[in-house]
């Protein structure tokens, strides 16, 4: 499996990995500059995005392939992100799930109302209505 920073090239693959595990794509062609694909036999199969906004980050977009999970991409796609918006000075690190909550708990992440997220995370599309408001939200300090 290999890691590397996405691409313009990946977006294709990433949106339609994207809509395979029904997340939102409104709003992450924008922020492509920020994700990490992870590939094998020249095929993308897991990816996760970020938003910066100042010394917040908004974590978005994080999906396997079916064939692929299991194998612990998801947990590695994170560490790599993690590990670059520290190198970056990021403190706080923020995500919306209707479906992950238990797996980002395991990572670190604690639940919050939605009041406890940073005012800039709040004007991504996840925020104004590609997550459902039933999503809940989450925080994690660096």
């Amino acid at each position: 499996m290999q890691y590397r920073r996405a691409t313009s090239g990946d977006w294709s693959a990433i949106e339609r990995l994207l809509l395979e595990c029904a997340l939102p794509v409104a709003g992450a062609r924008e922020h492509l500059a920020h994700f990490i694909v992870c590939e094998e036999g020249g095929e993308i199969r897991g990816c996760v995005g970020a938003e910066v906004y100042g010394n917040a980050v908004l974590l978005r977009s994080l999906a396997v392939d079916k064939p692929s999970r299991g194998r612990g991409l998801g947990v590695a796609l994170v560490d790599r992100l993690m590990a670059r918006l520290k190198a970056h000075d990021i403190r706080r690190v923020a995500l919306l799930t209707t479906t992950a909550e238990a797996f980002f708990a395991k990572l670190g992440f604690a639940s919050v109302g939605r009041e406890k997220i940073p005012d800039g995370l709040r004007g991504s599309e996840e925020f104004k209505g590609a997550c459902p408001d039933s999503a809940a939200a989450m925080l994690m300090a660096l």
